[in-house]
């Protein structure tokens, strides 16, 4: 079979799928691509596209360097969002250990590119500094369990090039928005704009963060796969927004039905935290909320995107045309 071989790892995930959909309408038969699935896992979405799916766990080392086998290109999008400290070892075993895993077997198959999926969480954040790619992971960050395990992957990720792999890390910021694909995968952040909109959210913390399209997530990984640089890592950011902003652009949607947000801080902050936590505990569900998230979320951090646009050249999408997408 002719085409370029290309692996994808967490293709059954929000920015996974879209990215097999934005490969497949960009270069038709010119790629040949595979995905890995795990066991149990949905992946009905493939039923009509030539796509080859490959059982394969992240957890497994022998089955990701059986998947990666003759694929010239990985993109390595699998991963665990979860933000409370019983998810800590989980968050660990997937992000730090997985990406380890994919690393050491893109090695062992001579890969020519692998092309990973971090995030602005492994970025450096310093209150009223503006993020960029040299911006320095800090040891307030370490305390949360999410944006460590991200700091970790990409350790795992320049370990891999200093033994030689050719690797580029995309940083997405909070990725919203809809992409291709009637049944796609959705995303809890489209939920959470959508409870907004309906009013069913009246809480916003004082922080800030940065915000993008995930159409433009797409275009960011095929780009870094085409234009970027060994060994570094792209901000990919469309708008730097307060929470407080997110709020106003979504009240003055038609039709919202969004109230003048409650601002979280001091003890009400520590309450809702802890509110996640627990939340999390009861359930054994992942949770976005958790007594370091919304500490993390009282902070107002701006991230540069000059970089992406300059060498990956990418044109992000306005902030109104992707809320569009998500509240219709």
């Amino acid at each position: 079979m002719s085409g370029i071989p290309i692996l994808i790892t967490g293709a059954t995930g929000y920015i996974g799928a879209q990215l097999v959909f934005g490969l497949l309408r960009q270069f038709g038969a010119t790629v040949r691509c595979r995905v890995t699935v795990r066991s149990g896992s949905d992946s009905a979405i493939f039923d009509s596209l030539p796509v080859e799916i490959v059982r394969a766990d992240l957890h497994d080392p022998m089955a990701i360097i059986e998947a990666v086998q003759g694929a010239e290109v990985v993109f390595h999008c699998a991963g665990l969002i979860a933000y409370t400290g019983n998810f800590r070892n989980r968050l660990y075993e997937t992000n730090v250990i997985g990406t380890r895993n994919v690393v050491n077997a893109c090695l062992a198959a001579n890969v020519k590119r692998l092309v990973v999926t971090s995030s602005i969480a492994a970025i450096g954040a310093d209150e009223g500094l503006e993020s960029n790619e040299q911006s320095t992971f800090n040891e307030r960050q370490r305390r949360n369990p999410y944006m460590e395990s991200k700091h970790l992957a990409e350790l795992e990720c320049l370990r891999g090039v200093a033994e030689g792999l050719d690797v580029v890390m995309v940083n997405p910021g909070v990725v919203i928005g809809s992409g291709e694909g009637k049944n796609a995968p959705g995303s809890s952040s489209n939920e959470v704009l959508r409870m907004i909109y309906q009013g069913k959210l009246p809480f916003c913390p004082v922080g800030g963060t940065g915000f993008v399209d995930v159409r433009d997530v797409t275009d960011a990984h095929i780009a870094a796969w085409q234009k970027g640089t060994c060994g570094e890592r792209y901000i990919i950011v469309g708008e730097s927004l307060t929470f407080r902003e997110l709020f106003a652009h979504i009240k003055a949607l038609p039709g919202s039905r969004a109230k003048s947000p409650v601002m979280v801080s001091g003890a009400l902050a520590v309450a809702v935290g802890a509110g996640g936590e627990f939340w999390s505990l009861l359930t054994g569900r992942p949770s976005f909320i958790s007594l370091e998230s919304i500490k993390q979320a009282s902070q107002e951090t701006r991230y540069s995107n000059r970089r992406s646009m300059q060498e990956l050249s990418i044109t992000y999408r306005s902030f109104a045309d992707t809320l569009g997408t998500v509240i219709a």
